[in-house]
């Protein structure tokens, strides 16, 4: 893994409504993840997408989150977005085609090598590391063993899977990850964000984070 940050990042993901945007921004959230997988409960559509993507301000990172999506879907999302988040079967060449910076998510199934997906997956901006559920993409709400994530990796890793306000501090002190990415742990139902637990999971990051300080 690379070194850890001085400040843990923080990805919202599965905004759907705008109240939730403005409270994700408010609370100093470094990114947001629309969800343009029809799969989802979170799922948005590319209006949807415009509108929402209006309300985020300048240096807050508009993620796009596609599952082995028609390449007609990305183009069209891309206007509204800073970086593209892949979650399915893409190869390399699939997630490179688009002129906008990219993240790998990979599902921490048994067998996998993170040293070999990082140097496969070597055009990626981070690696996203999330827990392994047959059928599922993503957003399982499960937590993965974090021991298998190497202690060195050539690409950043950002920890997702299963992180919430109660969790995310330990996730903090024992991954160092580069950023945390969280959906329902942050949610009083699927794309309903819930203001306390959003505002709960930035400050546990940051306490965490000046504790790791405290302890060099």
């Amino acid at each position: 893994m690379t070194p850890a940050p001085s400040r843990t990042r923080i990805k919202f993901c599965g905004l759907t409504r705008a109240e939730d945007v403005r409270v994700a921004v408010a609370q100093g959230v470094d990114a947001l993840g629309f969800v343009m997988w029809p799969g989802s409960k979170r799922a948005i559509d590319v209006a949807t997408l415009a509108t929402l993507a209006a309300e985020v301000p300048a240096f807050v990172t508009r993620v796009g989150l596609f599952v082995d999506a028609d390449p007609a879907l990305v183009e069209e999302c891309a206007p509204h977005l800073d970086m593209l988040q892949f979650h399915g079967s893409e190869l390399p060449a699939d997630c490179a085609r688009y002129a906008t910076a990219w993240i790998k998510a990979l599902r921490m199934r048994d067998g996998v090598d993170l040293h070999r997906e990082a140097e496969r997956y070597a055009g990626a901006s981070a690696l996203l590391l999330d827990a392994y559920r047959p059928g599922m993409p993503g957003g399982t709400g499960e937590v993965f063993d974090w021991s298998r994530i190497p202690a060195r990796l050539a690409k950043p890793v950002i920890l997702a899977g299963g992180l919430t306000p109660d969790t995310i501090g330990r996730a903090v002190r024992r991954v160092a990850p580069h950023a945390v990415d969280v959906s329902g742990g942050i949610e009083a139902a699927p794309g309903r964000k819930d203001p306390a637990k959003m505002t709960a999971f930035v400050k546990r990051v940051a306490a965490a984070d000046r504790a790791s300080q405290a302890a060099l």
